[in-house]
Formats: structure tokens, sequence, C-alpha cells
């Protein structure tokens, strides 16, 4: 079993309050849940407006799997335009 996680440091330049930074989180994680079957939380800077960490983990049973998933997911937030990703780290592990 290889359990890939990723925390991804994002920045929410719309966001002029938590309500407004709960909307853009929830569509999100939303959105990543259901394009990648991957487990997606706000896992940081919760009380802080336009600023956010997010934990992201997929399961698999090949290294370079879990890897392209991570990455991809990367990708698709990018792609959103909704946020910006400040930084991101990713740790792969064998079980």
């Amino acid at each position: 079993m290889v359990v890939g996680v990723c925390q991804i440091n994002l920045s929410i330049p719309s966001a002029h309050s938590l309500k407004d930074k709960r909307q853009v989180l929830k569509s999100l994680i939303a959105r990543v849940k259901g394009s990648f079957n991957a487990s997606v939380a706000e896992v940081g800077q919760n009380d802080v407006w336009q600023s956010a960490v997010i934990g992201v983990v997929v399961v698999g049973n090949e290294r370079g799997f879990v890897n392209s998933a991570l990455d991809n997911i990367i990708d698709f937030i990018e792609g959103l335009r909704t946020v910006d990703v400040v930084s991101h780290e990713i740790e792969i592990m064998n079980y």
C-alpha cells in the first residue's frame, strides 16, 4: 500500500471574511473530491481570511500512480483560478 500526503498552502485574495473563505474552500474541496476520489480537508490557517492550508491524501498500490495523482490535483487547483497555490509539500510512504 502506498499513501501520498500533500500539504498545500493557499492564498484566497477574493475572501474578505471567513464566510467568503469558507465558500471558496467548500467548493474547492468538493471539486477535488469529486474529480480525483481523494480525501481533502482544511488543516491550517482556520481563522485567517485570505489564506488556508489544505491536506490531500491519495492511496494506491503504485508509487507512480499516487505521485501522479497528487501532481494532477495541484495542477487542477492552480487551474481553478479561485485560489493561488503559494507552496506545496508532498510525502509518499510505503506500508
